[in-house]
């Protein structure tokens, strides 16, 4: 009798064995009072589609009843706000300043990336990774976390080489962080790119504080590396530094690209791919996370001078703020970014030389995953 083929009939136990792993809603007011929307999609979902409802509402109806409509109170939600005239008086160049408006389209899109983010996990790469056979809830979480990460950094590293690409700072020109400084009016791309962001590493600081993902060895590191980010990206913002915030971004997204693949090939135990992406991945992490980081580092202690004399004083009702001492409030977290990147520098060698020495590429930031039993994902399910 003709046996089936060995292949399928494991692709189709692997497909009856996979669970839904979504997390269970415990009622929407429930989830919004102990703060569950974080992990359940369906309550973040709703409530990013509440403001989004009230403002067609609004759009439809308030026309009606007035001539002269207000503007929608829940637009600085979901758009940005506060536009400023076009430095050229070119209509197809719109310009846009920092405000208080701005807390509010961050808030909303800590929801949003919360909601992104368990999607992903439950929709994509948890199913993904039962049909590869892995089972161990642990390895699992890993998965998914790594999973999110290529995803992520994908599109926001290629989105902020884009916005390079459109300012004189394109491919790391360092002087012109400084000159014509203060660059308070920003395109509508960068300012929804910076906001965006921001919004992002508040998520992964709520995720990190209430234990959403599996502690790794590096957690202090980790959670230090998150407070450093937002250092950055508040204070470049507030001060009118975006375009070196661009800059700092761009050097940290796409190495974490790499990263996160070889660390998913490693999952699935795809040796050969994940040696060719681990190369790639220490070439890219140097050039990026290290030469460009001391590029950047050198531009703010050598041509921080550059800066126009007008600007030199602390004046935020005139946008500028670069004082003498404001120099090194820019050099200090660029420098402690740099000092944590060469801790997990380390690592990645250290990892390398195992592999080189026991053929063996393990992630030395992530806890042992082989010492987890064998609690499947029905258990994680019960639990939420």
């Amino acid at each position: 009798m003709p046996q089936k083929p060995v292949g399928r009939s494991l692709r189709n136990s692997c497909r009856s064995q996979i669970v839904d792993t979504t997390p269970k809603s415990h009622g929407f007011w429930n989830d919004l009072k102990t703060g569950r929307w974080v992990v359940v999609p369906g309550s973040s979902l709703r409530i990013l589609l509440i403001p989004i409802f009230l403002h067609i509402n609004w759009m439809i109806f308030t026309p009606l009843i007035h001539s002269h409509s207000p503007p929608s109170p829940f637009a600085p939600l979901i758009f940005i706000s506060h536009p400023t005239p076009s430095p050229t008086d070119d209509s197809t160049d719109p310009r846009y300043r920092k405000g208080w408006l701005d807390l509010v389209f961050l808030a909303y899109y800590v929801v949003f990336f919360s909601f992104v983010r368990q999607s992903i996990l439950h929709k994509i790469c948890y199913p993904l990774a039962q049909h590869f056979g892995i089972r161990k809830e642990g390895k699992l979480a890993r998965f998914g976390e790594q999973g999110y990460a290529i995803f992520y950094f994908s599109f926001f590293g290629a989105w902020g080489l884009r916005i390079m690409s459109h300012h004189p700072t394109w491919w790391y020109n360092c002087q012109h962080f400084w000159i014509d400084y203060p660059h308070w009016q920003m395109s509508p791309e960068l300012k929804c790119y910076y906001l965006l962001q921001a919004s992002y590493w508040c998520q992964q600081l709520i995720v990190l504080v209430f234990g959403l993902e599996k502690p790794r060895k590096d957690y202090k590191e980790l959670f230090a590396h998150h407070l450093v980010t937002l250092w950055l990206v508040g204070w470049s913002y507030g001060i009118n530094l975006t375009l070196i915030g661009n800059a700092v971004y761009a050097s940290m997204d796409i190495p974490d690209v790499f990263l996160a693949l070889a660390k998913v090939l490693n999952y699935l135990h795809w040796e050969r791919a994940q040696a060719v992406v681990f190369i790639s991945f220490i070439g890219v992490w140097t050039y990026f996370r290290h030469y460009l980081n001391l590029v950047m580092l050198y531009s703010v202690y050598k041509d921080f001078d550059l800066i126009p004399q007008s600007a030199r004083s602390f004046s935020p009702s005139k946008g500028v703020w670069m004082v003498w001492w404001m120099k090194w409030q820019i050099f200090t977290p660029i420098l402690l970014l740099q000092c944590l990147n060469l801790f997990w520098y380390f690592l990645i060698w250290r990892v390398f030389w195992r592999a080189v020495t026991s053929s063996s590429l393990k992630d030395e930031r992530s806890d042992d995953e082989g010492s987890d039993s064998e609690t499947t994902v029905s258990k994680r399910q019960k639990r939420s």
